[in-house]
């Protein structure tokens, strides 16, 4: 997916996009989705810095934005975390607050299918500026034969989860992919079939692994991609 950058000339309707789209999110859910959402966009709106990708604030600031103590705080922004919209990108150390960040891939990804709520101009805007763009076949060359993985396992369920979200990164990047199994730190470890795709994975698609291992199974402590052997 190309992230929608909220920067340049269109940066103020591209901003409105992004919580447009979190809003019809919030609306299509329960109570306590819509109230997770209406305070990621206070903050968002309040203190989010969009051209550096930075969000700096304490706990205690959050508390009075939000009316809230900061027992919720701790534990709506570790909410936030694990859906993978908030991500930390400086660890707060020695009375510095921590630096935050947003993933708006993966926002994008989530909000997807609320989309239509707002009208399908909105939907045919935000689809082709969101096009997955098809890697040349000159650059590697991409196995396309290989089927979906199947079973009751976890990786079956992770690249299900992944593919409903973009079939044709899933076939592409993912469908090689072979299951090897949990290591000892209870990291599920998957062998792709190059030194290269291994590469591109760890660089451009970690997270969204991450992410989606969490979603399929809170046990597990991350995803290692390797290459395979022979």
């Amino acid at each position: 997916m190309q992230v929608i950058r909220p920067v340049g000339r269109e940066s103020a309707a591209k901003k409105y996009d992004i919580l447009s789209a979190l809003t019809a999110h919030g609306l299509s859910r329960d109570q306590h989705r819509q109230r997770l959402v209406l305070r990621l966009i206070a903050l968002i709106t309040t203190r989010y810095n969009w051209q550096r990708d930075e969000l700096t604030m304490g706990q205690k600031e959050i508390a009075r934005l939000w009316c809230v103590d900061e027992r919720t705080v701790k534990r709506d922004m570790a909410k936030l975390r694990d859906l993978g919209w908030v991500t930390v990108k400086r660890q707060g150390a020695r009375g510095r607050v921590s630096v935050l960040g947003l993933d708006l891939e993966r926002i994008l990804l989530d909000t997807r299918p609320a989309w239509d709520n707002i009208g399908t101009d909105y939907v045919q805007r935000m689809s082709d500026q969101t096009q997955i763009p098809e890697p040349s076949a000159n650059v590697v060359p991409f196995r396309r034969d290989v089927p979906a993985p199947e079973g009751q396992g976890e990786w079956p369920r992770i690249f299900a989860l992944l593919a409903a979200e973009d079939r044709a990164l899933a076939d592409i990047w993912l469908s090689p992919l072979t299951e090897i199994g949990r290591d000892d730190a209870g990291r599920l470890v998957m062998a792709a079939p190059s030194r290269f795709h291994a590469s591109y994975l760890r660089t451009h698609l970690s997270v969204r692994l991450q992410t989606a291992a969490r979603r399929v199974d809170p046990s597990l402590a991350g995803i290692v991609i390797e290459v395979a052997q022979g």
